[in-house]
């Protein structure tokens, strides 16, 4: 494990700091902008072939290099940190979300609040509903991703019950399909995949970003699996005109 300070000490004891697993990739980024933004110190985990891609940062996060499954580098990361957002994806097929989930769920300060990210087919309480292209791409493409071992969802199923059953202050931020560009606002959420409101699969990854920092001090989605949507996609602006009418 290989570590860069690139954040002198703080002294000030009011400053929360936050971790971010996943620093490096594109959602990562954003993450830890929003969260220095609000004032927070920031801790990023990233790959050290993915190191590069932090430079911006350079002088205001404190990165410790390894793969988010190392537990060694997990416990050193987390250590300290009030909140803990986790980018969850299951690369490969040895387990990689499960490793990653697990060391967080073991060394993350009890109190902590964990903020994990996934796709809407991570189901908490069986009761999403689910379109018929949604389920073929991820029974069809997830066996394919696994075949050409790439990727395993199941790893990321196993990955997101060890979350719901651990009794931490847990939330899980389940994404639609992302896009780049200017944020519309914090994206709107619902309890189920099938509501109307998320018809549109739509969000900015820099919205998702938010939503993920912001769920650092919203009390109201501790242990909840909100999957949210672009906050002007054309469902959440068709709901809001039948609700004004």
């Amino acid at each position: 494990m290989e570590t860069i300070d690139y954040l002198p000490k703080v002294s000030d004891s009011d400053q929360k700091q936050v971790t971010v697993i996943g620093a490096s990739g594109k959602l990562g980024r954003y993450m830890v902008q929003h969260a220095l933004d609000r004032g927070y110190k920031v801790v990023g985990v990233a790959r050290a072939k993915s190191a590069e891609k932090l430079a911006d940062f350079e002088g205001r996060i404190e990165i410790f290099l390894g793969d988010t499954d190392d537990r060694e580098v997990i416990r050193k990361a987390v250590a300290g940190s009030d909140a803990v957002l986790t980018v969850l994806v299951p690369w490969g097929v040895k387990g990689y979300a499960t490793g990653t989930a697990q060391a967080v769920l073991d060394f993350a300060e009890p109190d902590a609040r964990l903020v994990f990210s996934s796709g809407w087919h991570i189901s908490l309480d069986g009761k999403d509903v689910y379109s018929k292209k949604l389920k073929l791409i991820v029974n069809v493409g997830g066996a394919i991703a696994k075949l050409l071992r790439f990727a395993d969802i199941g790893d990321q199923v196993r990955a997101t019950n060890l979350i719901f059953e651990s009794g931490r202050r847990w939330t899980l931020v389940r994404g639609s399909d992302l896009e780049e560009g200017t944020s519309e606002g914090l994206p709107v959420w619902s309890e189920h995949v099938g509501d109307p409101i998320l018809e549109s699969n739509l969000t900015r990854r820099i919205d998702f970003a938010q939503f993920m920092v912001e769920a650092i001090e919203d009390d109201s989605l501790i242990q909840e699996a909100p999957a949210i949507v672009g906050r002007l996609s054309e469902s959440v602006l068709a709901n809001s005109m039948a609700t004004a009418s």
